[in-house]
């Protein structure tokens, strides 16, 4: 491949997430490292994300938001990696599914977190309870949640996990601390987190 690929990010945000994935891929790729509230929300990278926020992603001329969307943005680029399952196969929609489910995940622990969790059947998370029941039925005596391989879904499910244990934002049950440690393991997760933590240690001393 040849076109270029960019990934906006601050090595203490969901880019981490990205990172990881690209690192997964194998494939060539520049870091644009934004600040919070100068470089992330001045025009040029607006022109990129007008939300402001990171991580973004640009191949050429294409943008992607979102960490859904740029993990299997990626997750295609590199079919012989198998980081997700073929297209119309039985574990395609798994992939999807648990992919997915980080979002109204992500929705009921900010909402926990500002005390201002809605009503369940007006919230797409329903309850707390049936949240984290439905993600720990989903990770209990299974590595994997899209057939019987590693692919973008385990990569976010886990990611994102490790980010609320650290933060102490879940619950730490058992299936959810597996998990996640069983896939932080990996050599693309180990690159990509050393990769940040020295971007972060650069980022205070200069800032000291």
């Amino acid at each position: 491949m040849t076109t270029p690929l960019t990934l906006y990010t601050h090595p203490w945000s969901r880019g981490r997430v990205a990172r990881w994935m690209l690192e997964e891929t194998g494939l060539p790729y520049a870091t644009e490292v934004l600040q919070y509230g100068t470089t992330m929300k001045a025009p040029a990278y607006r022109a990129i994300n007008p939300m402001g926020k990171v991580p973004a992603l640009k191949h050429g001329d294409t943008v992607v938001t979102e960490n859904a969307a740029i993990l299997m943005y990626l997750a295609d680029l590199v079919p012989g990696k198998q980081l997700a399952p073929a297209p119309g196969t039985p574990a395609r929609g798994p992939y999807y599914r648990w992919i997915a489910f980080m979002a109204p995940l992500e929705a009921l622990l900010t909402a926990k977190s500002a005390g201002a969790l809605a009503k369940p059947e007006q919230a797409g998370y329903g309850s707390e309870a049936d949240v984290l029941d439905t993600l720990e039925g989903a990770l209990r005596g299974r590595d994997h949640l899209a057939g019987d391989a590693f692919s973008a879904a385990n990569l976010f499910v886990a990611a994102s996990l490790g980010f609320y244990l650290q933060f102490k934002t879940i619950e730490p049950r058992a299936e959810f601390v597996r998990f996640a440690q069983l896939h932080a393991q990996r050599p693309a997760a180990l690159r990509a987190g050393a990769i940040d933590d020295e971007l972060a240690a650069q980022l205070q001393k200069t800032a000291s």
